[in-house]
Protein backbone atom coordinates (compact mmCIF):
# COMPACT_ATOMS: atom_id res chain seq x y z
CA UNK A 1 0.00 0.00 0.00
CA UNK A 2 1.61 3.17 -0.76
CA UNK A 3 2.29 6.01 1.83
CA UNK A 4 0.32 8.70 0.43
CA UNK A 5 -2.55 8.70 -2.45
CA UNK A 6 -1.27 9.55 -5.97
CA UNK A 7 0.38 12.89 -6.18
CA UNK A 8 0.54 13.42 -2.61
CA UNK A 9 2.71 16.48 -1.41
CA UNK A 10 3.85 16.99 2.12
CA UNK A 11 6.00 20.02 1.86
CA UNK A 12 6.92 21.55 -1.62
CA UNK A 13 10.79 22.34 -1.49
CA UNK A 14 13.36 21.61 -4.30
CA UNK A 15 14.60 17.87 -4.25
CA UNK A 16 17.88 16.73 -6.09
CA UNK A 17 17.12 13.61 -7.90
CA UNK A 18 20.22 11.57 -9.32
CA UNK A 19 19.96 10.93 -13.30
CA UNK A 20 17.72 8.07 -14.12
CA UNK A 21 16.60 7.11 -10.30
CA UNK A 22 13.42 7.49 -10.04
CA UNK A 23 13.59 8.01 -6.43
CA UNK A 24 12.73 11.03 -4.65
CA UNK A 25 15.69 12.02 -2.49
CA UNK A 26 16.53 14.73 0.41
CA UNK A 27 19.82 17.04 0.50
CA UNK A 28 19.39 19.33 3.01
CA UNK A 29 21.08 20.86 6.06
CA UNK A 30 20.61 20.72 9.75
CA UNK A 31 19.43 24.02 9.85
CA UNK A 32 16.60 23.56 7.35
CA UNK A 33 15.11 20.46 9.09
CA UNK A 34 12.81 22.86 11.26
CA UNK A 35 9.71 22.10 12.71
CA UNK A 36 7.46 23.55 9.75
CA UNK A 37 9.54 21.51 7.56
CA UNK A 38 10.09 18.01 9.22
CA UNK A 39 9.33 16.20 6.53
CA UNK A 40 10.78 18.02 3.65
CA UNK A 41 10.21 15.72 0.63
CA UNK A 42 7.81 14.97 -2.49
CA UNK A 43 7.08 11.14 -2.28
CA UNK A 44 6.87 9.17 -5.87
CA UNK A 45 3.86 7.16 -5.23
CA UNK A 46 4.11 5.38 -8.56
CA UNK A 47 7.79 4.15 -7.34
CA UNK A 48 6.80 3.04 -4.06
CA UNK A 49 3.79 1.17 -6.00
CA UNK A 50 6.41 -0.73 -8.53
CA UNK A 51 8.83 -1.58 -5.68
CA UNK A 52 5.59 -3.16 -3.75
CA UNK A 53 4.42 -5.04 -6.95
CA UNK A 54 8.07 -5.85 -7.49
CA UNK A 55 8.40 -7.52 -4.27
CA UNK A 56 5.87 -9.58 -3.91
CA UNK A 57 6.44 -10.89 -8.02
CA UNK A 58 10.08 -12.09 -7.07
CA UNK A 59 11.37 -15.04 -8.20
CA UNK A 60 11.54 -17.90 -5.42
CA UNK A 61 15.10 -17.50 -4.60
CA UNK A 62 16.43 -17.19 -1.31
CA UNK A 63 18.53 -14.63 -0.22
CA UNK A 64 19.12 -15.70 3.65
CA UNK A 65 22.18 -18.40 3.95
CA UNK A 66 21.35 -20.14 7.25
CA UNK A 67 24.71 -20.29 9.62
CA UNK A 68 22.82 -22.28 12.11
CA UNK A 69 20.60 -22.40 15.38
CA UNK A 70 21.29 -21.14 19.35
CA UNK A 71 17.85 -23.21 20.35
CA UNK A 72 18.97 -24.68 23.92
CA UNK A 73 17.71 -25.41 27.38
CA UNK A 74 19.83 -22.44 28.98
CA UNK A 75 18.34 -19.93 26.73
CA UNK A 76 15.11 -20.32 29.21
CA UNK A 77 17.00 -18.44 31.91
CA UNK A 78 16.89 -15.13 29.32
CA UNK A 79 13.48 -15.69 28.88
CA UNK A 80 12.99 -17.86 25.91
CA UNK A 81 10.05 -20.19 24.80
CA UNK A 82 7.56 -17.31 25.20
CA UNK A 83 6.64 -16.20 21.84
CA UNK A 84 8.34 -13.02 21.10
CA UNK A 85 10.69 -13.11 23.77
CA UNK A 86 13.28 -11.68 21.79
CA UNK A 87 11.84 -8.50 20.79
CA UNK A 88 9.99 -7.57 23.80
CA UNK A 89 12.70 -8.11 26.29
CA UNK A 90 13.80 -4.33 26.17
CA UNK A 91 16.70 -5.37 28.78
CA UNK A 92 18.07 -7.95 26.45
CA UNK A 93 21.10 -7.34 25.28
CA UNK A 94 23.14 -8.96 22.12
CA UNK A 95 26.37 -8.97 20.32
CA UNK A 96 28.07 -11.24 17.79
CA UNK A 97 31.39 -12.07 16.41
CA UNK A 98 32.61 -14.66 13.92
CA UNK A 99 31.06 -17.86 14.88
CA UNK A 100 28.93 -16.88 18.64
CA UNK A 101 26.13 -15.17 20.20
CA UNK A 102 26.23 -13.50 23.24
CA UNK A 103 22.77 -12.77 25.09
CA UNK A 104 22.53 -11.08 28.12
CA UNK A 105 19.91 -9.95 30.87
CA UNK A 106 20.76 -7.65 33.98
CA UNK A 107 22.60 -10.29 35.64
CA UNK A 108 23.54 -13.08 33.58
CA UNK A 109 25.56 -13.71 30.34
CA UNK A 110 25.06 -16.30 28.03
CA UNK A 111 27.78 -17.50 25.14
CA UNK A 112 26.45 -19.81 22.76
CA UNK A 113 27.72 -20.93 19.38
CA UNK A 114 25.14 -21.91 16.29
CA UNK A 115 27.08 -24.86 15.04
CA UNK A 116 27.16 -26.78 19.05
CA UNK A 117 30.78 -26.90 18.78
CA UNK A 118 30.86 -25.68 22.18
CA UNK A 119 28.60 -26.13 24.97
CA UNK A 120 26.80 -22.81 26.16
CA UNK A 121 28.84 -20.70 28.50
CA UNK A 122 27.49 -18.71 31.86
CA UNK A 123 28.39 -15.39 33.31
CA UNK A 124 27.01 -14.37 36.55
CA UNK A 125 29.16 -11.16 37.32
CA UNK A 126 29.05 -10.41 41.27
CA UNK A 127 28.14 -6.94 41.35
CA UNK A 128 27.52 -4.91 44.23
CA UNK A 129 24.28 -2.43 44.52
CA UNK A 130 26.79 0.52 43.72
CA UNK A 131 28.20 -0.96 40.84
CA UNK A 132 24.64 -1.81 39.29
CA UNK A 133 23.18 -3.94 36.86
CA UNK A 134 24.51 -5.01 33.53
CA UNK A 135 22.98 -2.49 31.00
CA UNK A 136 25.86 -3.01 28.06
CA UNK A 137 27.69 -5.57 26.24
CA UNK A 138 30.29 -5.67 23.21
CA UNK A 139 32.91 -8.10 22.18
CA UNK A 140 36.63 -7.18 21.96
CA UNK A 141 37.95 -9.50 18.91
CA UNK A 142 41.80 -9.06 18.68
CA UNK A 143 44.03 -11.46 17.02
CA UNK A 144 45.37 -13.51 19.92
CA UNK A 145 41.85 -13.26 22.17
CA UNK A 146 38.57 -12.67 22.33
CA UNK A 147 37.18 -11.36 25.77
CA UNK A 148 33.68 -9.79 26.45
CA UNK A 149 33.11 -6.13 27.69
CA UNK A 150 29.98 -5.27 29.97
CA UNK A 151 28.87 -1.91 30.59
CA UNK A 152 27.03 -1.24 34.38
CA UNK A 153 24.19 1.06 35.04
CA UNK A 154 26.17 2.55 37.43
CA UNK A 155 29.48 3.57 35.35
CA UNK A 156 31.78 0.42 35.38
CA UNK A 157 33.48 -1.22 32.63
CA UNK A 158 34.53 -5.24 33.38
CA UNK A 159 36.26 -7.34 30.56
CA UNK A 160 35.73 -10.78 30.70
CA UNK A 161 37.27 -13.90 29.12
CA UNK A 162 35.63 -17.06 27.64
CA UNK A 163 36.52 -19.20 30.66
CA UNK A 164 34.32 -16.78 32.59
CA UNK A 165 37.26 -15.35 34.53
CA UNK A 166 37.45 -11.49 35.14
CA UNK A 167 40.03 -9.73 33.81
CA UNK A 168 39.04 -6.36 34.42
CA UNK A 169 37.01 -3.87 36.40
CA UNK A 170 36.90 -0.20 36.08
CA UNK A 171 34.38 3.09 37.11
CA UNK A 172 34.02 5.08 33.98
CA UNK A 173 31.45 7.85 35.03
CA UNK A 174 28.54 7.81 37.73
CA UNK A 175 25.46 7.29 35.05
CA UNK A 176 23.43 4.38 32.45
CA UNK A 177 25.98 2.97 30.35
CA UNK A 178 23.82 2.89 27.24
CA UNK A 179 26.09 1.63 24.92
CA UNK A 180 29.20 0.46 23.94
CA UNK A 181 30.90 0.46 20.32
CA UNK A 182 34.23 -1.05 19.28
CA UNK A 183 35.04 0.49 15.95
CA UNK A 184 38.29 1.67 14.03
CA UNK A 185 38.44 5.08 12.03
CA UNK A 186 40.77 6.23 9.71
CA UNK A 187 43.39 8.79 10.65
CA UNK A 188 45.42 10.87 7.36
CA UNK A 189 44.66 10.27 4.54
CA UNK A 190 48.22 11.25 3.32
CA UNK A 191 50.28 8.72 6.02
CA UNK A 192 47.70 6.09 5.58
CA UNK A 193 47.12 5.29 9.42
CA UNK A 194 43.85 4.58 11.35
CA UNK A 195 43.31 4.50 15.25
CA UNK A 196 41.13 1.98 17.25
CA UNK A 197 38.73 2.68 19.92
CA UNK A 198 36.15 1.75 22.21
CA UNK A 199 33.51 3.78 22.76
CA UNK A 200 31.21 4.48 25.73
CA UNK A 201 27.74 6.12 25.89
CA UNK A 202 25.90 7.23 28.92
CA UNK A 203 23.15 9.91 28.89
CA UNK A 204 24.95 13.50 27.86
CA UNK A 205 28.32 11.93 28.15
CA UNK A 206 30.47 10.03 26.22
CA UNK A 207 34.16 8.53 26.99
CA UNK A 208 36.80 7.05 24.72
CA UNK A 209 39.00 4.06 25.24
CA UNK A 210 42.01 3.64 22.81
CA UNK A 211 42.38 -0.11 21.43
CA UNK A 212 46.10 -0.50 21.70
CA UNK A 213 45.57 0.08 25.61
CA UNK A 214 42.78 -2.55 25.70
CA UNK A 215 45.53 -4.88 23.86
CA UNK A 216 48.34 -4.53 25.97
CA UNK A 217 46.13 -5.05 29.08
CA UNK A 218 44.86 -8.44 27.75
CA UNK A 219 48.62 -9.47 27.01
CA UNK A 220 50.04 -8.94 30.15
CA UNK A 221 46.51 -10.94 31.22
CA UNK A 222 47.36 -13.25 29.07
CA UNK A 223 51.71 -13.34 29.64
CA UNK A 224 50.26 -14.25 33.16
CA UNK A 225 47.91 -17.07 32.59
CA UNK A 226 50.35 -18.97 30.78
CA UNK A 227 52.75 -18.46 33.12
CA UNK A 228 50.39 -20.02 35.62
CA UNK A 229 50.02 -23.29 32.85
CA UNK A 230 53.40 -23.47 32.78
CA UNK A 231 53.30 -24.36 36.92
CA UNK A 232 54.77 -20.31 37.57
CA UNK A 233 54.27 -19.85 40.71
CA UNK A 234 53.51 -16.04 41.51
CA UNK A 235 51.07 -14.42 43.92
CA UNK A 236 47.88 -14.48 43.30
CA UNK A 237 46.61 -10.87 42.06
CA UNK A 238 42.76 -10.03 43.41
CA UNK A 239 41.02 -7.28 41.97
CA UNK A 240 40.08 -4.07 44.44
CA UNK A 241 37.64 -2.13 44.50
CA UNK A 242 38.45 0.36 41.82
CA UNK A 243 41.30 -0.65 39.50
CA UNK A 244 42.70 -3.88 38.91
CA UNK A 245 46.18 -5.90 39.28
CA UNK A 246 46.52 -5.41 35.39
CA UNK A 247 46.34 -2.07 35.37
CA UNK A 248 44.10 1.36 34.55
CA UNK A 249 43.02 1.97 31.00
CA UNK A 250 43.30 5.56 30.48
CA UNK A 251 40.79 7.14 29.12
CA UNK A 252 39.19 10.54 27.47
CA UNK A 253 35.79 11.93 29.03
CA UNK A 254 33.21 14.25 27.06
CA UNK A 255 30.37 16.01 28.48
CA UNK A 256 28.14 16.19 25.45
CA UNK A 257 24.52 17.58 27.53
CA UNK A 258 24.73 21.01 25.54
CA UNK A 259 21.45 20.32 23.93
CA UNK A 260 20.01 17.32 26.24
CA UNK A 261 20.73 14.16 27.69
CA UNK A 262 20.98 11.39 24.59
CA UNK A 263 20.10 8.28 24.22
CA UNK A 264 22.81 6.80 21.74
CA UNK A 265 25.98 7.91 20.06
CA UNK A 266 29.01 7.58 18.61
CA UNK A 267 32.62 9.20 18.06
CA UNK A 268 32.54 9.22 14.04
CA UNK A 269 35.90 10.05 13.16
CA UNK A 270 39.18 12.60 13.05
CA UNK A 271 38.57 16.06 12.13
CA UNK A 272 40.45 19.24 11.68
CA UNK A 273 41.51 21.26 14.66
CA UNK A 274 39.80 24.90 15.18
CA UNK A 275 40.56 27.70 12.79
CA UNK A 276 42.64 29.60 16.02
CA UNK A 277 44.62 25.99 16.57
CA UNK A 278 45.92 25.24 13.01
CA UNK A 279 48.85 24.80 14.64
CA UNK A 280 47.70 22.11 17.76
CA UNK A 281 49.54 18.39 17.77
CA UNK A 282 46.60 17.14 19.59
CA UNK A 283 43.94 15.14 17.72
CA UNK A 284 40.01 15.99 17.48
CA UNK A 285 37.08 14.01 16.72
CA UNK A 286 33.76 14.31 15.59
CA UNK A 287 31.06 12.84 17.91
CA UNK A 288 27.04 12.78 17.16
CA UNK A 289 24.57 11.87 19.71
CA UNK A 290 20.26 11.34 19.74
CA UNK A 291 18.18 12.10 21.87
CA UNK A 292 14.82 13.66 23.28
CA UNK A 293 15.41 17.35 22.92
CA UNK A 294 17.93 17.72 20.20
CA UNK A 295 16.99 14.61 17.31
CA UNK A 296 20.64 15.27 16.38
CA UNK A 297 23.97 16.78 17.89
CA UNK A 298 26.89 17.07 16.63
CA UNK A 299 30.35 18.47 18.41
CA UNK A 300 33.79 18.36 18.47
CA UNK A 301 36.34 16.39 20.79
CA UNK A 302 39.37 17.79 22.26
CA UNK A 303 42.03 15.13 23.47
CA UNK A 304 43.35 17.70 25.84
CA UNK A 305 41.80 18.24 29.21
CA UNK A 306 43.92 21.21 30.38
CA UNK A 307 42.73 24.47 29.01
CA UNK A 308 45.49 26.08 30.07
CA UNK A 309 49.21 25.60 31.33
CA UNK A 310 48.01 26.59 34.79
CA UNK A 311 45.32 23.69 34.46
CA UNK A 312 47.47 21.39 33.57
CA UNK A 313 50.08 22.01 35.99
CA UNK A 314 46.98 22.14 38.43
CA UNK A 315 45.52 18.74 37.36
CA UNK A 316 49.15 16.96 37.82
CA UNK A 317 50.57 18.74 41.30
CA UNK A 318 46.75 18.52 43.05
CA UNK A 319 46.12 14.95 43.09
CA UNK A 320 49.92 14.18 43.66
CA UNK A 321 50.14 15.97 46.44
CA UNK A 322 46.81 15.00 47.75
CA UNK A 323 48.12 11.17 47.57
CA UNK A 324 50.92 12.28 49.56
CA UNK A 325 49.16 14.11 52.13
CA UNK A 326 47.15 11.12 52.90
CA UNK A 327 49.85 8.56 52.66
CA UNK A 328 51.87 10.31 54.83
CA UNK A 329 48.59 10.62 57.42
CA UNK A 330 48.13 7.19 57.08
CA UNK A 331 51.40 6.63 58.66
CA UNK A 332 51.43 9.32 61.32
CA UNK A 333 47.88 8.12 62.37
CA UNK A 334 47.89 4.39 62.13
CA UNK A 335 45.48 2.30 64.35
CA UNK A 336 43.98 -0.84 64.56
CA UNK A 337 40.88 -1.13 62.37
CA UNK A 338 37.91 -4.45 62.13
CA UNK A 339 37.87 -3.70 58.09
CA UNK A 340 39.23 -1.59 55.58
CA UNK A 341 37.35 1.73 54.00
CA UNK A 342 36.50 1.20 50.71
CA UNK A 343 37.17 3.92 48.47
CA UNK A 344 34.97 5.95 46.63
CA UNK A 345 35.53 5.94 42.71
CA UNK A 346 35.93 9.44 41.78
CA UNK A 347 34.83 10.78 38.26
CA UNK A 348 37.77 12.06 35.95
CA UNK A 349 37.28 15.32 34.74
CA UNK A 350 36.09 16.62 31.47
CA UNK A 351 37.65 16.97 28.20
CA UNK A 352 36.69 20.09 25.63
CA UNK A 353 33.83 19.29 23.76
CA UNK A 354 32.43 22.50 21.49
CA UNK A 355 29.00 22.00 20.18
CA UNK A 356 28.74 21.84 16.42
CA UNK A 357 25.37 21.67 15.54
CA UNK A 358 21.83 20.10 16.53
CA UNK A 359 18.46 19.51 14.89
CA UNK A 360 15.28 20.24 17.62
CA UNK A 361 12.12 19.43 16.04
CA UNK A 362 9.62 18.64 18.94
CA UNK A 363 7.88 16.36 19.18
CA UNK A 364 10.03 14.06 17.31
CA UNK A 365 12.56 12.23 19.11
CA UNK A 366 15.91 10.54 18.01
CA UNK A 367 16.22 6.81 19.22
CA UNK A 368 18.90 4.83 17.62
CA UNK A 369 22.33 5.53 15.93
CA UNK A 370 24.33 2.84 13.04
CA UNK A 371 27.35 4.01 11.76
CA UNK A 372 29.11 3.51 8.95
CA UNK A 373 32.67 1.25 8.49
CA UNK A 374 33.92 4.28 7.50
CA UNK A 375 31.79 6.49 10.07
CA UNK A 376 31.29 8.81 7.19
CA UNK A 377 27.25 8.36 7.21
CA UNK A 378 24.90 7.94 10.11
CA UNK A 379 21.58 6.19 9.51
CA UNK A 380 19.29 7.75 12.29
CA UNK A 381 15.53 6.56 13.50
CA UNK A 382 13.12 8.41 14.99
CA UNK A 383 10.07 8.62 16.98
CA UNK A 384 8.37 9.58 14.19
CA UNK A 385 9.08 6.43 11.55
CA UNK A 386 11.39 8.60 10.18
CA UNK A 387 15.21 7.45 8.94
CA UNK A 388 17.43 10.44 8.30
CA UNK A 389 20.98 9.35 6.45
CA UNK A 390 23.53 11.74 7.71
CA UNK A 391 26.59 12.60 6.45
CA UNK A 392 28.99 13.28 9.60
CA UNK A 393 31.56 15.16 7.77
CA UNK A 394 29.36 17.94 5.91
CA UNK A 395 26.77 17.34 8.93
CA UNK A 396 24.42 17.24 5.96
CA UNK A 397 21.03 15.23 5.67
CA UNK A 398 20.99 13.49 2.06
CA UNK A 399 18.33 11.24 2.21
CA UNK A 400 14.93 10.78 4.23
CA UNK A 401 12.86 7.52 4.64
CA UNK A 402 9.35 7.63 6.08
CA UNK A 403 6.44 5.23 7.61
CA UNK A 404 9.38 2.82 9.17
CA UNK A 405 8.24 3.11 13.31
CA UNK A 406 10.23 0.44 15.50
CA UNK A 407 12.90 0.14 12.89
CA UNK A 408 16.64 -0.64 13.33
CA UNK A 409 19.38 0.09 10.65
CA UNK A 410 22.63 -1.67 10.38
CA UNK A 411 25.12 -0.94 7.03
CA UNK A 412 26.06 -3.97 4.69
CA UNK A 413 28.48 -4.46 2.05
CA UNK A 414 27.10 -6.61 -0.79
CA UNK A 415 28.59 -7.29 -4.68
CA UNK A 416 26.21 -5.30 -6.53
CA UNK A 417 26.21 -5.76 -10.27
CA UNK A 418 28.62 -8.83 -10.27
CA UNK A 419 27.87 -11.84 -11.18
CA UNK A 420 26.06 -13.79 -8.27
CA UNK A 421 27.00 -17.25 -9.34
CA UNK A 422 30.47 -17.07 -9.34
CA UNK A 423 30.79 -14.68 -6.42
CA UNK A 424 28.71 -16.93 -4.28
CA UNK A 425 30.77 -19.76 -4.52
CA UNK A 426 34.14 -17.75 -4.00
CA UNK A 427 36.43 -17.05 -0.70
CA UNK A 428 36.79 -13.91 0.78
CA UNK A 429 40.03 -14.08 -0.25
CA UNK A 430 38.88 -13.32 -3.75
CA UNK A 431 37.07 -10.12 -3.15
CA UNK A 432 38.78 -6.99 -2.22
CA UNK A 433 36.94 -3.97 -0.77
CA UNK A 434 36.52 -2.16 -3.60
CA UNK A 435 34.50 -4.49 -5.26
CA UNK A 436 31.96 -4.20 -2.44
CA UNK A 437 28.96 -1.34 -2.52
CA UNK A 438 28.09 0.23 0.49
CA UNK A 439 24.45 -0.53 1.52
CA UNK A 440 21.51 -0.09 4.38
CA UNK A 441 19.87 -3.26 5.55
CA UNK A 442 15.98 -1.57 7.65
CA UNK A 443 14.38 -4.01 9.69
CA UNK A 444 10.90 -2.49 9.66
CA UNK A 445 9.00 -5.49 11.94
CA UNK A 446 5.82 -4.01 11.66
CA UNK A 447 5.90 -4.70 8.46
CA UNK A 448 7.61 -8.19 8.68
CA UNK A 449 10.46 -7.59 5.91
CA UNK A 450 14.19 -6.43 5.70
CA UNK A 451 14.82 -4.03 2.85
CA UNK A 452 18.15 -3.48 1.64
CA UNK A 453 19.10 0.05 0.13
CA UNK A 454 21.98 0.85 -2.10
CA UNK A 455 23.95 4.37 -0.21
CA UNK A 456 23.99 7.02 -0.80
CA UNK A 457 20.75 6.88 -3.13
CA UNK A 458 20.54 4.10 -5.02
CA UNK A 459 17.29 2.13 -5.09
CA UNK A 460 15.73 -0.52 -3.03
CA UNK A 461 17.60 -3.74 -3.82
CA UNK A 462 15.98 -6.36 -2.03
CA UNK A 463 13.17 -6.65 0.52
CA UNK A 464 13.40 -10.56 2.45
CA UNK A 465 10.31 -11.62 4.60
CA UNK A 466 11.00 -12.44 8.14
CA UNK A 467 9.37 -13.76 10.72
CA UNK A 468 8.06 -11.95 13.98
CA UNK A 469 10.02 -11.37 16.83
CA UNK A 470 13.11 -11.34 14.36
CA UNK A 471 16.30 -9.25 15.00
CA UNK A 472 19.30 -8.04 12.51
CA UNK A 473 22.86 -8.52 13.87
CA UNK A 474 25.85 -7.40 12.98
CA UNK A 475 29.45 -8.91 13.85
CA UNK A 476 31.11 -6.88 16.29
CA UNK A 477 34.67 -4.89 14.86
CA UNK A 478 37.59 -6.58 14.85
CA UNK A 479 40.47 -5.04 15.95
CA UNK A 480 43.53 -4.79 13.31
CA UNK A 481 41.36 -5.86 10.94
CA UNK A 482 42.11 -2.27 8.39
CA UNK A 483 41.53 -3.58 4.51
CA UNK A 484 45.02 -1.71 3.99
CA UNK A 485 46.93 -3.83 5.46
CA UNK A 486 45.98 -7.11 3.47
CA UNK A 487 43.18 -6.07 1.02
CA UNK A 488 42.79 -9.10 -0.89
CA UNK A 489 41.55 -10.22 2.52
CA UNK A 490 38.56 -8.54 3.10
CA UNK A 491 35.82 -9.88 4.96
CA UNK A 492 33.12 -7.53 3.74
CA UNK A 493 30.51 -5.65 6.25
CA UNK A 494 27.62 -9.04 6.85
CA UNK A 495 23.98 -8.50 8.84
CA UNK A 496 22.79 -11.78 10.24
CA UNK A 497 18.99 -12.28 10.49
CA UNK A 498 18.04 -14.31 13.96
CA UNK A 499 14.50 -15.58 14.36
CA UNK A 500 14.12 -15.32 18.01
CA UNK A 501 10.95 -18.32 18.37
CA UNK A 502 12.95 -20.86 16.39
CA UNK A 503 16.61 -19.70 17.34
CA UNK A 504 17.73 -19.99 13.80
CA UNK A 505 20.51 -17.66 12.76
CA UNK A 506 20.93 -16.90 8.92
CA UNK A 507 22.60 -14.33 7.17
CA UNK A 508 22.15 -11.73 3.98
CA UNK A 509 23.39 -13.10 1.34
CA UNK A 510 26.56 -10.56 0.55
CA UNK A 511 25.29 -10.68 -3.92
CA UNK A 512 22.43 -9.94 -5.47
Amino acid sequence: MPLLAQGQKIHSIPVSCSPGDDTSLLSLSLADLLPSASACLILNSRHYASNEGAASKMPPRTYLRELGCIACEELSQLGAGKEGWLSDDPSLLYAVEAHSLVLANRSLVLILRWDYSLNPIRIRPSLSPEEGHISAIEWLIFEDFRVIALGTSNGYLLIYSLEADLIHKQFIHPGHILRLRARGMKVSLAQDTSSEDICIVLPGVIARIDGSEVQNLLQRWLQESHSHSWGQKSPKKELDDIGNSYGRLPYQVWNISKYGSCVDAAITGIVPPPLMELQSRQRYYCAVAVGADAVISAFRLSEDRSRSLVGALFSKVVPATFSAIASFSKMIWRSEQSSPVKREPSPQSFAKASALTCLKDEPRRGEKLALSPSGSLAAITDSLGRILLLDTQALVVVRLWKGYRDASCLFMEMLVGKDGSSSSNSAYHEQSKSDYCLCLAIHAPRKGIVEVWKMRLGPRLLAIPCPKGSKILQPSYRFGSSPDISPSSYIPLEVLLLNGDSGQISVLNRSL
